[in-house]
């Protein structure tokens, strides 16, 4: 580590400040999800999520930081602006003004953001709808409403709130990212999953002291997790490197060009946008049978649930599917190749044009194929955990994709800004 290592962070005021303002910032939203939102009763609503771990709700809680469960006014979460942002996306690949757009540097992000905070607030309009109108009809097992005075005015007021919880929430990842440490959005997501994590160590505690697990048990289970870990951070930062030759050229009275570097192709390109769409459509019949006593519906969902083979089944192919899909819409070889070429780039042996943007798509694929197994073995390990070895918590799966994600990236950053750092000190000492 540059500078003599993390020791030195708190050596250097920005990044000192830096780090406060989003200790600070992240503090903010935790207070904020255990503010509840007026007309609900508390108790009611504990005892309804109860049994949702297993749907589309235990999902959204989970991103939410457990404010859904308590129906906090920060209930919805960041995934309104995660939805916005992926739908963005999708439609740059399909909507030519939006691809000039992202094609026009600073002026055209900053109008895409413009379009994902207006997708944001309209997203958050119709979900907060939604879950008024779901609150209205649910009940805990006692047959307690959980809305205390239904009709109009309450779904209004839950609209307005529940968007103006989600509103404050981009406020806050965008603070963060711009005055923090690290990427706002994908903190304040790693800030609601790691919270959860005292709980797990007490259930543990709590089973060891009864003698209901073992210490060996245990044991094993803590070196098991150490090594998923650090697999997950072995795959995150693994890269095809496909060589690239830049060709002399003179511009003017100097030459420039004839340098050789890579181009990196990461094995995990999708990040985790596959498991969150997978679980989000896999998760659908159960959380619609949750709502619906209907027979079939009822045994389409039991067999939906983590731990069914049928589940697991879907899981990853949909999994496999997101990998491929997400990947062809956010990497484009045929664009890479065209920039290459412009540039005087070209791999070695491979002609500059179509063949290049064929081989870069053959690398890709090929790469993408390993990323997918590694994405499904990591979700599906969770399940294998609870039902084979009776583990008393959630480890793995999406959730442990982000915090490790997440971790990784403020790291670079922080070291970063210490490389940097360390540069500015040398350059002022080797002043005249």
């Amino acid at each position: 580590m540059v500078g003599g290592g993390f020791g030195n962070i708190f050596k250097i005021p920005e990044l000192k400040k830096r780090i406060y303002i989003t200790l600070a910032l992240l503090v903010v939203y935790r207070v904020g999800v255990h503010v509840p939102t007026p007309g609900i009763d508390g108790a009611a609503l504990a005892t309804f999520f109860a049994g949702k771990q297993g749907t589309l709700l235990g999902l959204f809680d989970m991103f939410s930081g457990g404010a859904l469960e308590r129906l906090s006014v920060f209930a919805l979460g960041i995934m309104p602006y995660i939805s916005a942002s992926i739908i963005l996306q999708l439609l740059t690949v399909t909507i030519p003004h939006l691809e000039r757009l992202s094609k026009e540097g600073e002026q055209g992000r900053k109008k895409i953001t413009q379009y994902t905070r207006y997708g944001t607030i309209l997203l958050s309009i119709i979900q907060g709808f939604g879950i008024s109108i779901g609150l209205e009809s649910m009940s805990s097992p006692s047959g307690a409403p959980v809305v205390l005075h239904p009709g109009w005015a309450f779904r209004i007021m839950t609209v307005m709130t529940l968007t103006a919880g989600t509103a404050f929430i981009m406020w806050l990842g965008e603070q963060i990212t711009e005055r923090g440490i690290g990427n706002g959005i994908s903190l304040i997501i790693y800030a609601g999953i790691i919270v959860r994590m005292p709980t797990a160590i007490g259930n543990t505690f709590r089973l060891l002291s009864t003698g209901e697990m073992g210490i060996f048990p245990v044991l094993i289970l803590l070196v098991l997790m150490i090594l998923v870990v650090a697999f997950i951070i072995y795959m995150e930062q693994g890269q095809r490197r496909i060589p690239v030759q830049y060709a002399k050229r003179v511009v003017g009275r100097k030459m420039y060009g004839g340098q050789s570097t890579h181009l990196p192709l990461k094995v995990n390109t999708s990040g985790v946008i596959p498991p969150i769409f997978a679980s989000s459509i896999i998760m659908f019949p159960a959380t619609i049978a949750s709502f619906i006593a209907i027979p079939w519906m009822q045994s389409l969902a039991s067999a939906m649930r983590p731990g069914n083979i049928v589940y697991e089944s879907l899981y990853v192919g949909f999994i496999f599917f997101f990998c491929y899909f997400y990947t062809a819409v956010t990497f484009n070889p045929a664009d890479v190749a065209d920039n290459m070429k412009k540039q005087g780039g070209y791999i070695p042996g491979i002609r500059p044009g179509k063949r290049t943007a064929d081989h870069i798509d053959r690398v890709l694929t090929r790469i993408t194929l390993g990323g997918a197994i590694y994405v499904s073995a990591v979700c599906v390990l969770p399940s294998v955990l609870i039902t084979k070895f009776n583990v008393p918590f959630y480890f793995g799966g999406t959730a442990l994709l982000i915090v490790v994600g997440v971790a990784i990236d403020t790291i670079q950053q922080i070291e970063s800004h210490m490389l940097t750092r360390h540069y500015e000190g040398f350059l002022k000492k080797q002043r005249v």
